[in-house]
């Protein structure tokens, strides 16, 4: 039904998304479903708004203070221009110590975890972002994330990309689609029901759907949430937008996040990293990943391995990386410049 992930598109600016779109389904849809499809249809099948100077939007979402400020600052310097900076503070108004962050704070609201608020977070940093219509690419990190690349790199990566990098895939088991609720029926089918890293990178089109819908969020708000029914534990931010994305152009996403995380010690949060872990061969070793891999929840515990296609070409997964303590920042400004040289 859908082209393969290293479809070669037309020479333009954007996918054919109209040839791919999901196949009615053989039910009836409800008026609000026609409504929605016609919507992101019409989005989709859109040319981007044409820049002269198109940017990134690079949205952090942080309970308070940035503590790598310093380190993003090198990161964007000499680079005005060609990006914007939102920040979403939870908790408290952070007191910014970069210029380049002063005044990008936004209006901002609690998050808790694994609550549907973090979804919230995320779509109001979207549409703010989304009011300058130079920002074509919408980075999602955290506080805790750091650069594994210079300015360049990261920027062609992204902007000369036809697919937006959002993490989805299908787990079987108890932390994937038994998560899934009846009462999301029947807009949403158990078959459809996924799971991802919330740290994206979505193309302008892919915000744009993001902010317009209001049917596939109001399911998840009312039924992917902690304590649900026979003992299900449903968070939104890791399964609200691989399921949209992967119902409604799973062509236009590639099924895995630019920003790395180190889920080997098997917990319920990835591995964080001290100062003592903060070596060049840590950040080299994640600047040469080129497969995404996840492991599934069930008895099986399947491990999916899936080559990072750029454009068809396998190349290296990750831009980003997180969890790295306050700590790390002297010794990733030390090295910033060594490791970010491809």
């Amino acid at each position: 039904m859908y082209p393969p992930q290293d479809y070669t598109y037309p020479v333009r600016d954007w996918y054919p998304v109209r040839d791919w779109f999901p196949a009615e389904p053989a039910r009836e849809l409800s008026d609000q479903e026609i409504a929605a499809r016609v919507v992101f249809r019409q989005i989709l099948s859109t040319p981007p708004f044409p820049s002269r100077n198109p940017k990134i939007a690079f949205m952090f979402m942080t309970p308070g203070k940035l503590p790598f400020e310093k380190l993003w600052e090198l990161f964007f310097k000499g680079h005005e221009g060609r990006y914007n900076i939102y920040v979403h503070a939870s908790r408290e108004k952070p007191e910014h110590i970069s210029s380049v962050f002063v005044g990008r704070d936004i209006h901002s609201d609690k998050v808790g975890w694994g609550m549907i608020s973090m979804v919230d977070a995320e779509r109001r940093l979207l549409a703010k972002a989304l009011e300058d219509t130079d920002n074509q690419q919408f980075v999602l990190l955290s506080d805790s994330c750091v650069p594994l690349h210079n300015f360049d790199y990261v920027y062609d990566f992204l902007m000369g990309s036809k697919h937006s990098f959002l993490d989805c895939f299908d787990d079987p088991g108890p932390h994937g689609v038994f998560r899934y609720s009846k009462h999301m029926l029947p807009e949403v089918r158990e078959t459809e029901f996924r799971k991802g890293s919330q740290w994206f990178s979505i193309k302008r089109q892919h915000a744009m759907v993001v902010v317009a819908d209001s049917l596939y969020y109001s399911k998840f708000r009312r039924y992917c949430k902690p304590g649900m029914e026979e003992g299900r534990n449903c968070y939104a931010d890791e399964h609200y937008l691989p399921t949209l994305f992967n119902m409604m152009d799973p062509a236009g996403i590639a099924n895995w996040s630019v920003t790395y995380v180190d889920w080997s010690e098997g917990k319920w949060h990835p591995r964080s990293f001290r100062a003592k872990d903060v070596t060049y061969e840590l950040l080299k070793n994640m600047t040469s990943i080129d497969t995404s891999y996840h492991v599934t929840s069930d008895e099986k515990k399947e491990l999916l391995q899936r080559p990072c296609l750029w454009n068809g070409l396998k190349r290296p997964c990750y831009l980003f990386a997180r969890k790295f303590y306050p700590e790390t920042l002297n010794n990733l400004m030390n090295l910033f410049s060594n490791y970010t040289i491809f």
